[in-house]
């Protein structure tokens, strides 16, 4: 695995339970996960939809825009939203999305304080509806949403942008967790290639355990110098029991659930990942492969057991203790 061979040898990633790639698509991604069942998390509008059907909060819709003939729409669509977010419905790894904290006389005004006229916003849907951040590449629609406010007991944990939870859902039970900071060299974004903060989160607690950046541990946030240690996500429970139920909304027996905690709604479904990436080894100084495999080992039993009991069971089995 390429994350961590800079550091160690192939032997001791497997002695401490590493997954590679490879293991992931074969055993687990595509063992677990229906191919027929991807629509329904490969399309963010999908995803809310069966989400909110499920009784989950997601973050409000504000509209869609679907056709080039619509884009000049947007202006009279936020016109009464203070800030809003511009994705595409179907886009990856934090691609083309625009965030806008607040506007006024088509003046629009990213988290950096940078500011874009009209035109910039829609070039930006443009490009969206052309499929220039969607996976294959394909014609995509622009979902507008509510901004999320984040609650301030993160304050200092991550820059400009919103920090949001990683919870890897196996079976419908929770194995690992991390939460993603954006930084100045995220540029705002919770995506840890681009230089986010990984800080790896107890199962049992919601307490961080250790942080990463560019796969090295560091103790304080980069741009606040926040201690990463004092990292304690509220409702921890309420989430996690969230994340979990994501295996009763879309069948898939692998992925993962990235939630966000919003000041007044609480726990929020933001996106979930039939793909999930493997950097969460990294922030959590441990493999995957030994819960999985733990999950796979208990079978299928006669009572299946609700989000409450699945959450309660993985607090028990892989409660952590802190590397800080």
């Amino acid at each position: 695995m390429s994350l961590f061979s800079q550091f160690t040898s192939p032997q001791k990633l497997r002695d401490r339970g590493i997954m590679g790639m490879n293991k992931r698509n074969h055993s687990y991604i595509g063992r677990y996960n229906d191919r027929s069942r991807y629509p329904l998390v490969d399309d963010k509008l999908k995803t809310k939809l069966i989400a909110q059907q499920a009784g989950a909060t997601v973050p409000d819709l504000i509209g869609v825009i679907d056709s080039q003939a619509t884009v000049k729409h947007i202006h009279h669509m936020v016109k009464d939203w203070p800030g809003f977010v511009i994705k595409p419905a179907q886009g990856s790894g934090g691609k083309g999305i625009l965030v806008i904290v607040k506007h006024k006389d088509g003046v629009y005004v990213k988290p950096s304080g940078a500011e874009i006229n009209k035109q910039d916003v829609e070039r930006h849907i443009t490009n969206t509806l052309a499929g220039l951040f969607s996976l294959g590449g394909k014609n995509d629609v622009a979902m507008v949403e509510n901004l999320i406010q984040f609650d301030n007991v993160f304050d200092g944990f991550s820059y400009e942008g919103v920090p949001d939870v990683r919870v890897i859902v196996f079976k419908g039970y929770p194995v690992m967790a991390m939460m993603r900071c954006s930084t100045s060299a995220s540029d705002g974004k919770a995506n840890l290639h681009q230089g986010a903060v990984g800080v790896g989160i107890d199962i049992a607690s919601g307490k961080a355990i250790r942080a990463v950046q560019f796969n090295q541990p560091i103790e304080r946030h980069p741009d606040t110098d926040r201690l990463l240690s004092e990292l304690n996500v509220p409702e921890w429970n309420k989430l996690l029991v969230l994340a979990s139920s994501a295996w009763e909304m879309t069948g898939l027996g692998y992925m993962g659930t990235d939630m966000v905690l919003d000041k007044t709604k609480g726990p929020m479904v933001l996106e979930l990942n039939a793909r999930p990436g493997l950097a969460i080894q990294i922030a959590n100084g441990t493999g995957l492969l030994p819960r999985l495999r733990h999950i796979e080992a208990m079978g299928v039993t006669a009572h299946t057991p609700t989000p409450e009991e699945r959450v309660a069971y993985c607090a028990h089995q892989f409660g952590a203790k802190s590397e800080f």
